[in-house]
């Protein structure tokens, strides 16, 4: 009988072949779509014809933590809990990031494999998703590894599972904003594939490139050709590869090259007062530099007599607004937890983004046009596997479903080949 395990009500079969889960930050379709055509990734496109080439919808907000928490439970934030990288806690009456494994709600799928046998390795480049993502595991007994780029030179045995990161990975620890930092989550992948040999590999790198540089430029065909020749390595070393994404990500700026940008903020304070309402973004994190917080996605926190109807009303009518939810539309329609957002949530178009005030964002780092996510429009993400599956077609397939397709739904190999 085939051994599996069950997390949050699906069933996971126990690897039979080493599987390496890839979230690649912000990797709208495109970005490989155009790499390929170019010939920058040889590898993928010799893959594809023996694998498949899906796509799949993310969650919204299309934000980094609620996907990469969704891939990893196999569930929207309904379920964990996660809705942002940052959020309002009515709790404690503060803003917080929710980067602490205290706000999830669902355990991940790997204290469960490391419980049925499997070895274990999270990788990831920003060190805000490392807890997240290692909760529930007992670094210290040597068949677990977690840890991010962005702090590789302090990882310990006690806390990361593994030492000497920096010197068995033979690359210096990157600057968090470059494309370094993804980069050595990949070579970390194959280190480990080497000297360890998980059985589940996931590694999570990050949307610096994305946010700069839009698809087919050299700038992100040069990106994506270095990650070709890493899981060019990882299938070599014949692992299942699944490569999804955390979101898309779009122009979101003028004609001039300024940001297309509402500040709802300010049109709350115009309308009730002066921070009668509360407007919250839930891009923000640690690493504003290449966004300035500017997403396409805003929650809202409404005075108790103020005429939520009439506001709803008046905000979907302001240039960019894509449109606008309440509280219980938004957690029905978007599968979140409705005590973690605001009275409205507000979702901007395409090419819009949504900030406070001006005097709030800092955006002296966009060196180039800004390009974000958040909204519905970055939803639709890859979804591709360098295998044959079976047993997936007509679903409507989720950036969530990585792990189950990984395994439950690759085809063996030996099956394949008599085929």
């Amino acid at each position: 009988m085939t051994r599996s395990v069950t997390v949050n009500g699906r069933r996971y079969a126990f690897p039979r072949e080493p599987v390496v889960v890839v979230c690649i930050d912000g990797s709208e379709p495109d970005y490989m779509e155009r790499a390929v055509a170019a010939g920058r990734m040889p590898w993928l496109a010799s893959m594809l014809p023996r694998g498949a080439d899906l796509r799949a919808d993310c969650v919204v907000p299309t934000f980094t933590n609620p996907n990469n928490l969704s891939i990893v439970t196999g569930r929207p934030p309904s379920v964990h809990g996660i809705c942002g990288n940052f959020f309002y806690d009515p709790a404690i009456d503060a803003e917080v990031m929710m980067n602490d494994p205290a706000y999830l709600r669902a355990p991940t799928i790997f204290p469960a494999l490391r419980e049925a046998g499997a070895r274990v390795a999270i990788v990831t480049a920003k060190d805000k998703l490392r807890a997240l993502l290692g909760h529930g595991l007992a670094m210290h007994d040597r068949e677990v590894v977690c840890f991010s780029s962005e702090k590789a030179d302090q990882a310990t045995v006690a806390a990361n599972g593994i030492e000497r990161v920096v010197e068995r990975v033979g690359m210096p620890v990157p600057s968090v904003y470059s494309a370094e930092l993804s980069e050595f989550v990949l070579a970390a992948g194959v280190m480990l594939m080497r000297e360890m040999r998980p059985d589940v590999t996931y590694l999570s790198t990050t949307d610096y490139i994305q946010h700069k540089h839009a698809p087919g430029s050299d700038g992100a065909n040069d990106f994506y050709a270095m990650m070709d020749r890493y899981l060019a390595e990882l299938d070599a070393a014949g692992a299942i590869v699944v490569l999804t994404a955390d979101h898309g990500m779009n122009a979101k700026h003028r004609a001039d090259g300024s940001p297309a940008v509402l500040f709802l903020q300010t049109e709350l304070d115009a309308w009730l007062g002066e921070g009668r309402a509360r407007t919250i973004l839930p891009i923000t994190d640690p690493y504003v530099v290449h966004h300035g917080a500017l997403g396409s996605y805003a929650t809202v926190y409404l005075p108790a007599d103020a005429d939520a109807s009439a506001l709803s009303s008046r905000v979907r009518a302001l240039p960019g607004v894509e449109r606008v939810l309440t509280r219980d539309e938004a957690a029905r329609t978007f599968e979140l937890p409705p005590d973690r957002i605001g009275d409205l949530v507000v979702v901007s178009e395409r090419h819009h983004v949504i900030g406070t005030r001006a005097d709030r964002h800092d955006l002296s780092g966009l060196d180039v046009p800004l390009r974000s996510h958040g909204g519905v429009s970055e939803q639709r993400v890859p979804l591709v596997v360098n295998r044959r599956l079976s047993g997936v077609e007509g679903r409507h397939l989720r950036n969530f479903d990585a792990f189950d397709i990984a395994l439950n739904h690759v085809v063996a190999a030996d099956v394949a080949a008599a085929e």
